[in-house]
């Protein structure tokens, strides 16, 4: 049996961070790491993005390998002994550990049907995967509008592909723009090459020699080179639940990232943790927060006894269009906009109770302390108090 100080359950960016975290407190002490992948952790938002404007693949690595980590690579973990603190996996083998955390991330919703001739875009496998298909295909139809789904219909386009995209809603980011915005985005899609089809969904796949058939609720049949679905992420906490921790559509953590079981830590996409700006628990699926969380993590499991007060922050890039954001946006919010130039580059501020708890920064750079800073003010505002409030 293999025994380390710190063991670390998941070989994302969240682990990645957390040895790093460790080894700013302990330089020597033995780190496992297991992680389904077979690659060591990558930067994720590159598969949507830089990978394909020619950012070279090496670029990727986070360099893990250089902290004095032992890998257990394309290992599937299948039970958490808290009482014996010992890990198993699925070929049999038991890991001993001291510190535990569980960087589990999450699982990709899937479709009833299709199996594996759609790509559910996640990792660096799918990316390579559905790079060698536009070797090839000329033709891709996306599945969902959310962060993976507009982004890759973009970085299709932008590599000379054409691109369907089918989605429930009738306007892309219409759950967080204000409405003439996701009007606005939909339009720019739509003026790039992108065919959308919205208010509908695909309900049949059909495999024909190396090409699909692809057919909607509505009547439509698409002949495709590749489909790819972004539907989002379920949390992966079975083992957390199997094991008897507090888990409720992720792992619940306390403000120093403990489960509810002794030495046992969880951080990022799985994690709800206690925000301190919004005052209510959370799960955050973005880069940031992966980041940030997974160092604390393993800060306090050397030692460090310190709360996690970051307050995440995400971004997007569209064609040219992007963003940078903070806190809760939802179109469902009172929402207040600044436009320094309509739809081209402003602010929007997402209220509750005269209080700010999302910002929207549209095209705009290097204001994310700021926003983060009027979420933590108390209020009220008034939609008067926030023009030119940030720009």
């Amino acid at each position: 049996m293999k025994n380390y100080k710190y063991l670390i359950i998941g070989g994302g960016m969240t682990g990645d961070a957390a040895v790093k975290g460790i080894r700013e407190r302990d330089e020597q002490s033995s780190i496992g790491m297991i992680s389904s992948e077979t690659e060591m952790p990558y930067n994720r938002p590159p598969l949507t993005k830089g990978l394909w404007k020619g950012k070279p693949l090496e670029k990727i690595w986070r360099g893990t390998d250089k902290h004095n980590v032992e890998f257990h690579l394309g290992c599937t973990v299948t039970k958490i002994d808290t009482a014996a603190k010992r890990v198993h996996d699925l070929e049999g083998e038991e890991y001993g550990y001291e510190k535990l955390l569980l960087a589990t991330g999450g699982t990709t919703k899937r479709l009833p049907f299709g199996g594996e001739d759609i790509i559910y875009y996640r990792t660096l496998k799918d990316y390579q995967r559905l790079r060698a298909l536009t070797e090839t295909g000329e033709r891709f139809l996306v599945i969902g509008s959310g962060f993976i789904g507009s982004e890759i219909a973009a970085a299709l386009t932008m590599n000379g592909k054409q691109v369907f995209m089918v989605f429930h809603g009738n306007s892309i980011g219409e759950n967080m723009y204000p409405p003439e915005l996701s009007k606005y985005v939909t339009d720019h899609y739509r003026l790039k090459g992108v065919e959308l089809v919205h208010g509908d969904e695909v309900t049949e796949l059909e495999k024909t020699g190396n090409s699909f058939k692809v057919k909607t609720r509505g009547g439509l049949i698409f002949e495709v080179d590749g489909v790819v679905a972004g539907l989002g992420i379920q949390p992966r906490d079975e083992l957390a639940k199997s094991a008897g921790l507090q888990v409720d559509d992720g792992i619940i953590v306390n403000d120093r990232l403990q489960t509810s079981a002794t030495d046992i830590y969880a951080a990022g996409d799985v994690a709800i943790f206690p925000h301190i700006t919004l005052g209510k628990n959370v799960r955050v699926e973005h880069e940031d927060n992966s980041l940030k969380m997974g160092k604390q993590a393993g800060r306090n499991m050397a030692g460090a006894d310190e709360p996690y007060t970051h307050t995440p922050n995400f971004y997007s890039d569209l064609f040219e269009l992007n963003y940078e954001a903070v806190g809760q946006l939802s179109s469902k919010s009172e929402m207040v906009e600044d436009w320094e130039e309509p739809l081209q580059k402003g602010v929007v501020y997402y209220l509750s109770d005269g209080r700010v708890r999302g910002v929207l920064l549209w095209n705009i750079r290097e204001k994310i302390k700021d926003a983060t800073a009027l979420m933590a003010q108390a209020g009220p505002f008034k939609a008067e108090d926030l023009k030119g409030k940030i720009v």
